[in-house]
C-alpha cells in the first residue's frame, strides 16, 4: 500500500504522516520504501493508532502560543521553549509559534513517554542495510516536489504539472548525484549521465553526432532521467562581463528549445550545480529548471552516522578491523560524536578521506604490534582527522558561505534548521583579528622602551 492510500483511508494528510516520522525520528526503512510503499509495522501502528495520528496532524495544523504547548503536553514552560529554539526558532511577531511546529514532537524531545510509538518497531535496520542515512527532511522536500509523478491525480486535481527540469544545488562532495540517483528511484526512470563529450560534437563509428541528436534520441526513450552536472557553468547567464563558451552557449539553447516537450516525452533533467546565483534568468523561467533543491553538508548527528557507516560498510563480524572496531565501542554511534563534532561544515567526501585514512592508520598499527586490543585513540583520530582536513579549503568555505547565500533566498522556508545550524558552524572559521591597542596607551614601561628605540 502506498503511503498516500493509506493517508486517504485513514483521513489524516499523508503531509503530517510524514512531518511525524520526522518528528519522532523513526528511522525511514523501518516506515516506508524509496517509492513510497508503506512497510507493515508502520501501517499496523497508524491503524491502531488513527486516534494519536488526527490529534497530532489537528495539533500540527494549529498555531499555538508557549503556554498552549507546555499546557497540551504537561511540561515546564522554560523546557519547552529551550526546545523549540533548538528546533525551529521562526517565532511570528504576535507570539504564535509556526504551525508546523509539532507540541508532541517537542514533548518526544524532552523525553514523553511514547513507547507505544516504538514499540512498533522492532525490527530496526542495521547502518549496513539503510538505504540512506539521515536527511528525512531532503527525502520528503524532494518525494513532495516529484509527488505529480507519484500521484497522477495531482494533475487531474489540481494541474499541478510534472516539473520538467531540476537543480540540485551545494557544494562540492555534498552528494548531489547520490540524490539524482534516488530522483530517478522513486520515479522509476532510467539514470542516465550526460557526458562532457555529448555537448559539443563528435563522431561515433565515423558517424558525426551532436548534442541535439542526443537529446533527440533519449526523448524518444521510455522514462529517463538525464543527469547534467556543471550545471551552473554550462547555464551561465549570459553578460557582457562574462565569457560563456559557444559550446555551452549552443547547450543552453538546444535544452531550452526541446524542454517544453520533455513532460510529455516523460523526459526529466536534473542540473547539478554549487550555485544558483549566475545561471541565466531564462533558464530559471516557469515550466523549465524552477524546481530549486539544496543539497547541504551533513550535519553533526548525520556526520556520526555516515563515518560508522563508511568505517563498517563490507565487514564481516570475524574481520580484523570490525573486531578493532567493537572492542573499542566504536561499532556504535555515540563513540564517533566527538570526532564528528570537529569536522564543522566537512562535505560527505571530506568524512569518506577521514575514514579511509583512519582505516589505513589502524591496519598500520595493527600490523606492528599485531595486537586486536589496539586503542583508536586520540593520536589515530587527529592524524585521520589532518588527511580529510586537507579539502577544507578557503575556496571550499567561501563556496559553503555562497551556498548557504542561494537557500536564503530560494528555501529558506523549507531548511530553516539546516541553515542555522551551517551558518553557526560555518562562523566558526572565522578568523577573529587581534584587537589593536588602543593609540596613547602604554603598557609596563612601554612608552619609555619606544622612546629609547627613538
Amino acid at each position: 500500500m502506498k503511503l498516500i492510500e493509506l493517508a486517504k483511508e485513514l483521513n489524516v494528510s499523508a503531509e503530517a504522516i510524514k512531518q511525524f516520522i520526522q518528528d519522532f525520528d523513526l528511522e525511514l526503512g523501518v516506515c516506508i520504501s524509496t517509492n513510497f510503499e508503506v512497510k507493515e509495522d508502520f501501517e499496523k501502528f497508524a491503524r491502531e493508532n488513527i486516534d494519536f495520528l488526527r490529534l497530532y496532524e489537528t495539533d500540527l495544523d494549529k498555531t499555538k502560543t508557549l503556554e498552549q504547548i507546555a499546557e497540551t503536553i504537561k511540561q515546564p514552560k522554560d523546557k519547552v521553549e529551550k526546545a523549540i529554539k533548538e528546533t525551529n526558532p521562526n517565532i511570528f511577531d504576535n507570539g504564535f509559534f509556526k504551525s508546523s511546529i509539532s507540541s508532541y514532537g517537542i514533548d518526544n524531545k524532552l523525553g514523553g513517554n511514547y513507547e507505544f510509538v516504538y514499540s512498533y518497531f522492532g525490527h530496526k535496520i542495521s547502518l549496513k542495510q539503510r538505504d540512506f542515512i539521515g536527511y528525512r527532511d531532503l527525502f520528503f522536500y524532494i518525494s513532495g516536489i516529484l509527488e505529480p509523478f507519484l500521484n497522477p491525480q495531482q494533475i487531474k486535481d489540481w494541474g499541478i504539472n510534472k516539473p520538467a527540469g531540476i537543480i540540485l544545488y551545494g557544494p562540492p562532495g555534498s552528494g548531489k548525484i547520490f540524490w539524482a540517483n534516488k530522483i530517478a528511484e522513486i520515479i522509476g526512470y532510467q539514470f542516465k549521465e550526460v557526458k562532457k563529450h555529448y555537448l559539443g560534437t563528435s563522431f561515433i563509428n565515423g558517424n558525426k553526432t551532436d548534442f541535439n541528436d542526443f537529446l533527440l534520441t533519449m526523448m524518444k526513450e521510455d522514462k529517463v532521467l538525464l543527469f547534467l552536472d556543471d550545471f551552473d557553468d554550462i547555464m551561465l547567464e549570459r553578460k557582457a562581463e562574462t565569457d560563456v563558451a559557444s559550446c555551452n552557449l549552443e547547450t543552453q539553447e538546444i535544452i531550452l528549445h526541446y524542454i517544453s516537450r520533455f513532460e510529455q516525452e516523460d523526459l526529466l533533467m536534473v542540473g547539478s550545480a554549487n550555485s544558483v546565483s549566475e545561471i541565466d534568468e531564462e533558464v530559471l523561467a516557469p515550466g523549465r529548471f524552477d524546481v530549486m533543491v539544496p543539497v547541504f553538508p551533513p550535519n553533526a548527528s548525520e556526520r556520526s552516522e555516515i563515518i560508522l557507516f563508511a568505517m563498517t560498510r563490507g565487514l564481516e563480524n570475524d574481520s580484523l578491523l570490525y573486531k578493532i572496531l567493537k572492542n573499542n565501542k566504536a561499532d556504535k554511534i555515540p563513540f564517533w560524536h566527538g570526532v564528528s563534532s570537529q569536522m564543522k561544515a566537512f562535505s560527505n567526501t571530506m568524512l569518506i578521506d577521514f575514514t579511509q585514512s583512519l582505516k589505513k592508520r589502524i591496519k598500520n598499527v595493527y600490523q606492528r604490534t599485531r595486537n586486536e586490543n589496539l586503542k583508536i585513540d586520540q593520536t589515530l583520530l587527529n592524524g585521520a582527522l589532518r588527511d580529510a582536513a586537507g579539502k577544507l579549503t578557503e575556496e571550499y568555505l567561501d563556496q559553503v558561505a555562497r551556498f548557504l547565500g542561494d537557500v536564503i533566498i530560494n528555501n529558506f522556508d523549507q531548511f530553516q534548521y539546516r541553515v542555522q545550524s551551517l551558518k553557526t558552524e560555518l562562523d566558526a572559521y572565522k578568523v577573529v583579528e587581534e584587537p589593536r591597542r588602543a593609540i596613547g596607551f602604554h603598557h609596563n614601561g612601554e612608552e619609555e622602551e619606544n622612546e629609547s628605540k627613538n
